[in-house]
């Protein structure tokens, strides 16, 4: 009787092993990836933007850039360079003028709308990912859930920022505190979205960039495009 119960035990598990060496089970292991999101606002910036451009194909990175679309004009190699060499393109409004963008919900969903179809004329796709003027809460707006309401009813997605390198409050920042705002942030929990700038003004971000690069390279992060199923970013507070 033993005997018998022993044999089916052993006959039992060379089965099981038969079946997972036929047909493996796919287990998913839990990623632990650090994720930087470089983003580009205020662009297209001439030449600032191409070396910016120069930079990333140079080291193989892609990065996110939202345009201001009253700068398109003139500029249109730069975005169909953004868009071939395989960056992501985002909505940063027509003009820039927090007094137009902020006076009503329905003047900012304007200014989207003009930012989004002047970008399908030059590149014939359309763009849902937005970032707002000076954040989503700025010294002129705090945002509220009616407009994230009209927005999503548009289809458009919001993103902030996690870290700022401090380009865009003073574009004349030492290089080394560019490089020193832009890397704090290793080894934090979570993605890093990091908000940069590259208008005509922001030449020190061009110089501090190589260096941004390599430290999260060195780092073991990996460089990803902001798209439409990345989680969006944005927050609100009392006003």
């Amino acid at each position: 009787m033993k005997n018998n119960i022993f044999t089916k035990i052993i006959s039992s598990s060379l089965i099981i092993l038969l079946f997972l060496l036929l047909f493996p089970i796919k287990t998913f292991a839990t990623s632990n990836d650090k994720v930087i999101y470089l983003t580009f606002d205020d662009g297209p910036g001439g030449k600032v933007t191409e070396e910016i451009l120069d930079i990333l194909k140079k080291e193989d990175v892609k990065a996110t850039f939202f345009i201001i679309s009253s700068q398109v004009k003139g500029q249109e190699d730069i975005i169909l360079r953004i868009k071939n060499e395989g960056h992501s393109i985002g909505l940063h409004s027509h003009t820039h003028d927090r007094k137009n963008l902020y006076s009503s919900n329905e003047a900012f969903l304007e200014e989207m709308l003009k930012c989004q179809e002047i970008l399908y004329e030059v590149t014939g796709e359309k763009y849902y990912i937005i970032r707002f003027p000076f954040g989503c809460n700025n010294k002129s707006y705090k945002l509220d859930q009616s407009l994230v309401d009209l927005l999503h009813r548009n289809n458009f997605k919001i993103y902030d920022w996690t870290g700022d390198c401090g380009d865009g409050a003073n574009c004349k920042l030492p290089i080394d505190i560019i490089i020193r705002n832009s890397t704090k942030l290793a080894n934090s929990d979570g993605n890093i979205v990091m908000l940069m700038h590259c208008s005509a003004i922001n030449k020190n971000t061009v110089s501090a960039l190589p260096s941004i690069i390599k430290y999260y390279k060195d780092n073991g992060y990996s460089f990803k495009v902001i798209n439409e199923n990345t989680e969006e970013i944005y927050k609100f507070i009392k006003k």
